[in-house]
């Protein structure tokens, strides 16, 4: 007797259950939940300040009336270009990065290719130098003006030596200099770690290589150190550049732009604009020129850093 051919078997017949699977958006809506906060804290507390800040720059508003922001157009960028206060604050600035940027990186960078060779007291070598990284520029700036001092160290240092004794903070030549001394100590632990990591990036058999053509330590360092070197040397410099030509802490702490107006960097000076004369129009127009003045010099470093490719 011919027999009907078996039927496939399906889930239901054999009475097994497949495995519920989640709809393709449901992934997707997780990833969104799980980034919102952090979406809305840049939202609300970032971007929101930066965009009200643009608005303020194109008015005239002073906290202390009751009248809202007035717009003005462009009358605020206009008074910054014959504003010789804003116009001597900027020269400071740029100065001040021009000062502290080359030792930061090229001492930082010794440093860092001392500490990549093993020696006895290496880990705590790199502990020390990292230290003033992590303790507030603030309290550093504290720490430093009682440094500068009339019967600070260096002062007896050079009593010690016979030399006569310097008004480090009150001298108009010597304060903003003295400034810039106590930004490198402080800025030296963190460009170390980060040089010190892209060359351990560097490999080892472009050495041996070099070193077999007949090449020295300084070839060695121009054709095989540095190019390797190149993308954490030009985060080193964008990164010091944003952060020198923001300076205000040390500044408020060891001179408060004085004496003189020699150490008035541009983000004091918005800080005297709108905390002290309350004229928040302008220093908003300020804090953008100052922004413009960063991401020229970060454009200028990053093309230097760079080079011609090869």
């Amino acid at each position: 007797m011919l027999r009907a051919p078996d039927r496939p078997a399906t889930a239901r017949s054999a009475g097994a259950t497949t495995p519920r699977r989640w709809p393709r958006s449901r992934p997707a809506l997780f990833g969104v939940l799980f980034v919102l906060p952090a979406a809305l804290y840049v939202v609300i507390f970032q971007l929101g300040p930066v965009l009200y800040g643009l608005v303020l720059s194109f008015s005239e508003y002073s906290p202390i009336k009751r009248s809202g922001p007035e717009f003005i157009g462009l009358d605020n960028y206009r008074a910054l270009l014959d504003d010789p206060e804003f116009g001597r604050a900027l020269l400071v600035t740029g100065r001040y990065v021009l000062q502290v940027l080359p030792f930061t990186v090229v001492i930082a960078l010794v440093l860092a290719m001392l500490c990549n060779r093993p020696f006895r007291g290496v880990g705590f070598f790199r502990t020390a130098m990292y230290v003033p990284h992590i303790v507030s520029l603030t309290a550093v700036s504290m720490i430093w003006l009682w440094i500068y001092s009339d019967n600070g160290v260096v002062n007896e240092l050079f009593r010690l030596f016979g030399l006569s004794e310097q008004r480090w903070l009150a001298d108009e030549d010597a304060a903003l200099n003295a400034a810039s001394a106590m930004r490198v100590w402080k800025a030296l632990g963190s460009n170390m770690v980060l040089l010190l990591a892209g060359l351990q990036t560097v490999p080892r058999d472009l050495y041996e290589a070099a070193r077999v053509d007949g090449a020295n330590a300084w070839r060695q360092f121009l054709a095989v150190t540095l190019p390797g070197l190149r993308p954490m040397l030009t985060y080193v410099l964008a990164m010091d550049i944003i952060y020198l030509a923001q300076g205000f802490s040390e500044i408020f702490v060891l001179t408060q732009g004085g004496p003189y107006g020699s150490t008035t960097t541009v983000n004091y000076l918005i800080y005297t604009e709108a905390f002290q004369y309350n004229q928040m129009g302008s220093a908003s127009a300020m804090a953008f020129v100052l922004f413009a003045f960063i991401a020229g010099l970060s454009v200028i470093a990053i093309r230097f850093s760079q080079g011609r490719k090869a």
